[in-house]
């Protein structure tokens, strides 16, 4: 999933998908935490590979994960293109007004702006772009 859009969440916490995700994301999908304070949105399909990986981890490890799967949402868009994302998971995201969504490759990310410009401005400057690029072997 790739590309950057900005929506305003409305007051009853309902958030606008664009239809290029919705389309990727398919008619059921996941909203959870995220890295770095954002949210993940997981089609129905990366989601049950995720679950099925977390089924396999031992106990010990399993248990850094718990929140990923307490604070997750299934979403199901509305006629219009909106899912209702949890008072919980907006307060965690600091997402009040205008939200960020970004294609992440294989999750949508939702993103409070202020959060995410530093984020962006970082990957944008030409020499952590080219360090990055030698550290994945491009």
């Amino acid at each position: 999933m790739i590309g950057q859009y900005r929506h305003n969440i409305d007051a009853k916490g309902r958030l606008f998908i664009p239809a290029k995700f919705r389309e990727e994301l398919g008619e059921t999908f996941y909203v959870t935490i995220g890295l770095d304070g954002c949210l993940s949105v997981y089609s129905d399909a990366k989601w049950a590979v995720l679950t099925e990986k977390f089924d396999a981890l031992p106990s010990v490890q399993a248990r850094k994960m718990r929140a990923l799967f307490a604070n997750a949402a299934k979403c199901e868009p509305d006629a219009q293109g909106r899912i209702l994302i949890p008072a919980k998971l907006r307060t965690y995201a600091a997402l009040d007004k205008e939200v960020v969504i970004n294609g992440a490759s294989k999750c949508v990310e939702l993103w409070n702006p202020e959060r995410w410009a530093p984020i962006e401005d970082a990957g944008l400057d030409p020499e952590n772009l080219a360090a990055a690029m030698e550290e994945l072997g491009i």
